[in-house]
């Protein structure tokens, strides 16, 4: 008897889990043509893309949980999207897997100012929530500098920061509960609006999960009223290391700013040759320190952070008189990102943190290994909790560029670990992290992280090949190889 061909055979199977997604979500929410399935062929790792075999967009929950159920009795895989602003490869399609996109799970179902909190969809952005209370004078907290596209699903996948979590903390200090679906559909919740939970704390182990334990399709976030009064400083050092001792001199004082943010003159000068909001150019490096709370307190730190600063030679210090002053200071920092886009036809964004008193050490090192890769970088940083942002320099166009960016980055997150610190504190492990894991944890460590996911996943279909260097103790996958910005999977059939 003659065997079907390879090729057709997984064609087959292509075509007959279409149909069965066209069960579940109207047709138009089936996205299977090449020219439109490459709108989702990477995230904002734009580095590295791969075309999905096709893409799913639910409405509902009990949609996801159909199309999950399915996945699991076929043996589908599954990769989960919001916005698809990851940094770190966190919603990279498969070739051989269904990318589902949760764009649509976008409605504010209910406000509770009793309570201080609101239940979201999912695909809320960051900033829908704060824009849909602040009528009221409140505000979501975390805010990411993609907040104006990044979706309330992702922020929790990834726990992102931003620059008010200093203050305020991160996502996971700012969520109640979820809505969330298990690997063979089941539908759970976890949380709610009190403020405690009983139990295993399964709401501490989702956030920051990246999509390998469940989908989740609402969230309960906390809201806070806004403070009463809100001023910044732009503080500007002829070094980074200065601009670094600074910020450890702030916390060690015992001053928690609401926002403390730093830029080196790279940075700087793209920031403001980008937003022009007067942005000194002569500086090595500019601290952005935001005081907020009763004016009578606001007042008495910036005079006291002013005397820490003066103290170290700060060569300019700015204090914003109205808050369309404070708003300019930090629209440059906002669109740091992008500015360094102007300037370069590619750049690589890293995301690392250290204990604050390394900051001087590692922005000297991070100049010397500039040096050593003969690649331009920018430093941006969430200074205030360690999280640095190393944007580096190429042009993938020139062979080499990228894999020595891709070294260049490895060895800065090398070193966070040496001096302390972690390899991500934001942006998430993803793929881009992922062959680093063990720089960080040893084989027990990542043994044991793996029977969590074992445990909600064990036939390991909910985002593959992320996170872990190597998957042992469930059904073993191939490994996700990156090679010349495009994924392979040689040990997988195609689509």
């Amino acid at each position: 008897m003659k065997m079907p061909d390879p090729d057709q055979a997984v064609l087959a199977r292509r075509a007959e889990i279409i149909v069965a997604m066209r069960t579940i979500v109207p047709d138009q929410s089936v996205i299977s043509e090449e020219r439109e399935l490459a709108v989702y062929e990477s995230d904002g790792l734009t580095a590295y893309h791969q075309l999905p075999m096709i893409v799913v967009l639910p409405e509902t929950t009990a949609q996801v949980s159909q199309v999950l159920a399915y996945c699991q009795r076929n043996n589908v895989k599954i990769v989960p999207r919001g916005a698809g602003t990851s940094l770190s490869g966190g919603a990279l399609p498969l070739a051989d897997g269904i990318t589902l996109g949760l764009g649509k799970f976008n409605r504010v179902l209910e406000i509770d100012y009793d309570n201080r909190c609101a239940r979201v969809q999912t695909g809320v952005t960051n900033l829908a929530i704060s824009q849909a209370v602040e009528g009221d004078g409140f505000y979501y907290a975390p805010d990411p500098s993609s907040q104006i596209a990044c979706t309330i699903g992702g922020n929790v996948a990834e726990n992102s920061g931003g620059v008010h979590c200093l203050k305020y903390g991160l996502t996971t200090n700012n969520i109640l509960g979820l809505e969330m679906v298990l690997p063979d559909g089941e539908i759970i919740r976890l949380g709610g609006k009190h403020m405690d939970s009983e139990g295993y704390d399964l709401l501490g182990l989702m956030t920051g999960s990246e999509g390998l334990l469940g989908i989740i399709t609402e969230v309960t976030v906390r809201i806070l009223p806004k403070p009463t009064s809100a001023r910044a400083l732009m503080i500007g050092f002829e070094t980074s290391e200065a601009g670094g001792q600074c910020v450890a001199n702030i916390i060690g004082a015992g001053i928690i700013p609401g926002g403390m943010e730093m830029m080196d003159g790279p940075a700087v000068e793209a920031a403001e040759a980008f937003v022009q909001v007067g942005y000194p150019l002569d500086v090595g490096s500019l601290l952005l320190v935001e005081l907020d709370g009763p004016p009578a307190e606001v007042d008495y730190l910036i005079e006291r952070v002013r005397s820490i600063a003066d103290e170290l030679g700060a060569v300019s210090i700015r204090v914003s008189q109205s808050e369309e002053e404070r708003e300019q200071f930090w629209a440059g920092r906002k669109a740091a990102f992008p500015a360094i886009g102007r300037l370069t036809p590619d750049y690589y964004c890293m995301d690392g943190t250290i204990p604050r008193h390394r900051l001087p050490e590692v922005l000297s090192r991070v100049a010397e290994m500039s040096k050593k890769y003969d690649l331009d970088v920018a430093n941006v940083f969430h200074a205030g909790d360690g999280n640095l942002h190393p944007l580096i320099m190429y042009d993938s166009n020139n062979p080499g560029e990228l894999e020595r960016a891709e070294d260049f980055g490895s060895d800065i997150l090398r070193l966070c670990v040496e001096v302390g610190g972690v390899l991500t504190g934001e942006h998430g492990v993803g793929v881009e992290k992922r062959d680093l894991m063990g720089v960080m944890f040893s084989e027990i460590d990542l043994n044991q992280q793996q029977r969590v996911k074992c445990a909600f996943d064990p036939q390991q279909l909910l985002n593959p090949g992320k996170v872990f260097p190597t998957l042992h103790r469930c059904a073993e996958l191939g490994r996700v190889h990156i090679h010349r910005g495009k994924t392979r999977f040689p040990d997988l059939p195609r689509f």
